[in-house]
């Protein structure tokens, strides 16, 4: 049964490095687009500024929810760094405990914006915002979700990894 949960987790995982590198490369062909509309043929056009930055506040949310993975994460990370497993350990529980409330305690607001936003749409592609906000909701709930279990493997005895200055993605 594990080896099906890993495998499908893995899968998953590349399935959202694909959805992310798709939207990438839609952003990426609007904004050769626009250099060609606006400069060689002398006619800015709009739509491809605003799906530009639609696909660019959802890459990052989708990235930060299902493709970064939390060792991954920029931190600051000098005290961190510099203390055993148990107290790392600990300031993991607190950490994830803090997030955990922050992000739970916001949700409900965050929720009612998003479905109070159903009133505007966005200019040129007419794209109603609650839609284009509703990322945002996704990325909460990944965080939640990702920080009960980093809490969970800390409160049984799971360690954080130490963290090795030699690693590009170490911070350091």
């Amino acid at each position: 049964m594990m080896a099906f949960a890993r495998s499908t987790g893995r899968w998953l995982s590349r399935r959202a490095e694909n959805v992310a590198a798709a939207m990438l490369a839609a952003m990426f062909a609007a904004f050769l687009l626009q250099i060609a509309f606006r400069y060689l043929l002398n006619l800015p056009i709009g739509w491809t500024h605003e799906l530009s930055a639609i696909l660019w506040i959802w890459l990052v949310l989708w990235g930060a929810s299902f493709v970064v993975s939390e060792r991954e994460e920029i931190r600051f990370d000098i005290i961190y760094g510099a203390v055993g497993p148990g107290a790392r350990r600990i300031m993991c529980i607190i950490t994830a405990a803090a997030l955990i409330a922050l992000y739970l305690v916001s949700l409900p607001a965050v929720v009612d914006y998003v479905i109070f936003m159903k009133v505007q749409s966005s200019s040129y592609l007419n794209i109603r915002f609650d839609l284009l906000f509703s990322i945002y909701i996704v990325f909460a709930v990944a965080v939640i979700v990702r920080y009960i279990w980093i809490a969970w493997q800390a409160l049984r005895g799971a360690a954080p990894d130490e963290i090795d200055p030699t690693q590009a993605s170490s911070g350091v």
